[in-house]
């Protein structure tokens, strides 16, 4: 049933809405703060925290976007960086820009420490773990060279792998899957670190960027590419060889959740594919569970797959079975 609401409320004058009286009262903002104390009381008693240690906690989304920005920046500072750098200033544009960015970071590390402490009850000292948190800031710093070497090969490989890519620069500037990989390579060597919110924060900030979703645990060889992109998703333990190409909307996920005997479901077990070198996945295509894509595979559009293939395989959705000589499953 249609409501015919009077035009003057469907499209109030300017002169109107001068007239309504700046009065946060007649938003009864007492009532509604009140409302959402409860609410937040309620639900800090059914999960025991009762007491907040009296500050945010909790690393900050806002934050690792402002580090992750300035790290692209480091990483390649004459295309990502300011608009107005120069090549003699290169080196302490890095030098500064790292120092501003390892200093943020660590704090954010800290906070994850401490509030997966706090959640286990754990008795650490904060001051260890700040020790911890130091440790682990300075191997990823340590980590920037060699990912900045990888990431090289990654471009190229999606420069090699685009016949409508002009140049490498056009293609760390403009291509979503090579934004998604740079997050990637972040957020993986975070994981790797032991500081898992803070690599998911990274990966979810690409995902929201490109549409993009690799959990950070993924495993992921040099020179990966992701046409477009759109859709992509790669499971926590996806393995990913080298050279490796995939196309838009494609899927690398599990099969099935084994619960415990309560009925919860197991986390960490190893429940995503295997893709082996040199493997090109299409558009569309779905591979789920521990299944192995064996080395120069080809797997084509809008495939559905829960099995192993072997090496030189070619999978087309019609047939959906190998055209390659039969082999075993692996």
């Amino acid at each position: 049933m249609s409501v015919n609401h009077p035009p003057e409320l469907l499209n109030p004058s300017i002169a109107q809405l001068n007239a309504q009286p700046l009065n946060s009262a007649s938003w009864e903002l007492d009532k509604i703060v009140q409302e959402l104390r409860n609410a937040r009381n309620d639900w800090r008693a059914q999960r025991g925290r009762s007491r907040e240690p009296g500050l945010r906690e909790l690393p900050s989304r806002d934050a690792l976007q402002q580090i992750i920005r300035e790290l692209c920046g480091a990483l390649f500072p004459m295309r990502l960086g300011p608009q107005e750098l120069r090549e003699e200033t290169e080196d302490y544009y890095v030098g500064h820009t790292l120092d501003a960015a390892l200093n943020e970071l660590l704090r954010q590390v800290q906070l994850e420490l401490i509030y997966f402490a706090r959640q286990q009850n754990a008795q650490d000292d904060e001051a260890v773990l700040k020790i911890q948190a130091n440790q682990i800031v300075r191997l990823f710093a340590a980590a920037l060279p060699e990912l900045r070497r990888t990431l090289d090969v990654d471009i190229q490989a999606a420069y090699q792998g685009d016949p409508a890519a002009r140049s490498v620069d056009e293609v760390l500037l403009c291509y979503p899957g090579v934004l998604a990989i740079i997050h990637h390579r972040l957020a993986h060597t975070l994981y790797q670190l032991g500081v898992p919110l803070l690599a998911r924060i990274v990966a979810e900030l690409a995902h929201s960027l490109t549409g993009i979703d690799i959990h950070p645990g993924a495993e992921i060889g040099r020179g990966f590419f992701i046409d477009h992109g759109t859709g992509v998703v790669i499971g926590e333990t996806a393995v990913i060889g080298e050279r490796v190409r995939i196309y838009q909307a494609v899927t690398l996920g599990a099969k099935t959740f084994p619960t415990d005997d309560n009925g919860n479901l197991q986390k960490g077990l190893p429940r995503h594919p295997i893709v082996e070198d040199e493997v090109v996945i299409y558009a569309g295509a779905t591979v789920l569970g521990r299944i192995t894509i064996g080395k120069g595979s080809v797997i084509g559009g809008n495939v559905w797959l829960t099995r192993s293939v072997p090496p030189g395989s070619s999978i087309t959705q019609a047939s959906s079975r190998q055209q390659a000589p039969q082999e075993a499953d692996v």
